[in-house]
């Protein structure tokens, strides 16, 4: 059944350089009520302090995506892959098998904004992949634009899971 959570309910955590909301429960936020939605495992709204992000740490059999909402993220990992996430941009990382990486808020004035959702895969084992693609705002304003599904349709991230995220820009009123 689905049920309207007021985002002032989510739980919350401040770790100086990181700011997250948790829509589930996640580290040390623990919510019987709200461990996640079926696949859905994890859906955070985390702000980035400037200098600061996430040292390399390791993942395994989960479907990452992160999706930038303002500024820009340095991404390194295990696999080889070096980028810069803008505002705009949806990565998706398949952890797979295992993967290591970190992220990493290269400015020196300005907080990164970001939701990162994580989603149980269709099996266990998988190769580790990257991928990541930017979505114009045309695309998301007023109106769904399929930014991840499990054929990589209409331009969208390919996901190992029977899902399909859609992000929109809606106007105001």
């Amino acid at each position: 059944m689905l049920a309207l959570r007021r985002s002032k309910d989510r739980g919350y955590a401040h770790q100086g350089w990181l700011e997250s909301w948790h829509s589930f429960s996640f580290a040390d936020y623990h919510d019987p009520a709200h461990m996640h939605y079926s696949v859905l495992r994890v859906l955070n709204d985390d702000r980035i302090a400037p200098n600061s992000g996430f040292g390399t740490h390791p993942h395994q059999d989960m479907e990452i995506l992160t999706y930038l909402l303002e500024g820009s993220l340095e991404h390194r990992d295990s696999m080889g892959n070096g980028s810069v996430i803008q505002a705009g941009e949806v990565q998706r990382m398949s952890a797979g098998s295992g993967i290591t990486h970190s992220e990493f808020n290269p400015s020196e004035s300005d907080p990164v904004h970001l939701l990162q959702i994580w989603i149980l895969p269709d099996r266990r084992g998988r190769t580790p992949e990257y991928e990541q693609k930017k979505f114009l705002p045309e695309e998301r304003r007023g109106r769904f634009c399929l930014i991840a599904s499990p054929d990589g349709r209409d331009g969208s991230l390919t996901i190992h899971q029977d899902v399909r995220i859609y992000a929109s820009i809606l106007g105001g009123g």
